[in-house]
């Protein structure tokens, strides 16, 4: 028994909109989805199924582009002041180690590329440069 184009179009539609549920993906699968629906009502149209792939795929193009212009602008996190934090790693000059920080293991810098920071030593937390953190010893900094 064969599917027709409607219902192909209708049932990746639902599926997509099922895996935007699961997946955290910013409303992709969402607009690819709302695209796969709108090619299902126009398969009645169009009986071409590859003028239908195409369609769906420029359709999905547009609304991507047409729905970014109204998704918030994101924000690079901050940190809003200063935080201390510990080291689990020797921090070697102008290279990376480990601390704990908030209770998690995050990857850190010293913002001195010339100073070593030993293990276990106390450090405040300066800045944020994507998952890597930007510290300098505690006993070097005066807040």
């Amino acid at each position: 028994m064969a599917l027709s184009p409607f219902l192909i179009w209708f049932i990746l539609a639902i599926i997509l909109f099922v895996m935007e549920l699961v997946l955290p993906t910013a409303f992709m699968e969402a607009t690819i989805g709302l695209s796969a629906l709108i090619v299902a009502f126009l398969s009645f149209l169009i009986p071409s199924f590859s003028i239908q792939i195409l369609l769906w795929m420029v359709l999905s193009i547009l609304v991507v582009f047409l729905l970014r212009r109204y998704q918030p602008k994101r924000v690079p996190p901050v940190l809003q002041e200063p935080a201390e934090a510990e080291t689990i790693t020797r921090i070697p000059a102008g290279e990376t180690g480990r601390v704990l920080y908030e209770g998690i293991s995050w990857q850190a810098r010293c913002d001195d590329p010339h100073l070593v920071i030993p293990e276990h030593q106390r450090v405040i937390v300066i800045g944020r440069q994507g998952t890597t953190l930007i510290v300098m010893p505690a006993d070097a900094i005066q807040l």
